[in-house]
């Protein structure tokens, strides 16, 4: 069972939801996307699997988004992935492909819904969020 993390580790989402793929007993195979940046086939794939649009996996916040123009509507999903290729850091975080789906994980605990495992204790997010408390059980 493989399970795969595009992960930023300077994002705080990211290293949450990192940390409830570990919670559930798994250890992921975690690709620094900033680092490695999947190819044209694999983000084409993972936004398809996840339902999204490639304007919907594109991340604004931080990034070169409005210097480059990306905003314009005119732009095709080409367009967007090639800046994507070109600066990563435009890639909205944590994409997490597991045997169960796809889905972008913002917030960070729309994770449990994909993973093939349960959580396997009590857990909270670094800003102290309780997400499953100490039965096991995901607070909503």
């Amino acid at each position: 069972m493989t399970v795969t993390i595009y992960h930023n580790p300077q994002c705080g989402t990211s290293r949450n939801t990192l940390a409830l793929i570990r919670n559930a007993g798994i250890e992921p195979r975690v690709v620094e996307y900033l680092v490695a940046p999947p190819d044209r086939a694999t983000l084409t794939s993972l936004f398809a699997r996840a339902g999204m649009s490639v304007r919907d996996a594109l991340r604004e916040k931080g990034t070169p988004y409005a210097e480059l123009g990306l905003g314009d509507p005119a732009l095709t999903d080409d367009q967007l992935i090639d800046a994507m290729l070109a600066h990563p850091i435009l890639i909205n975080r944590p994409f997490v492909e597991t045997p169960l789906g796809v889905r972008l994980c913002r917030p960070s605990e729309l994770v449990i819904d994909i993973l093939p495992s349960p959580q396997q204790g009590p857990f909270a997010k670094e800003d102290g969020e309780v997400v499953i408390d100490e039965k096991g059980q995901r607070v909503r």
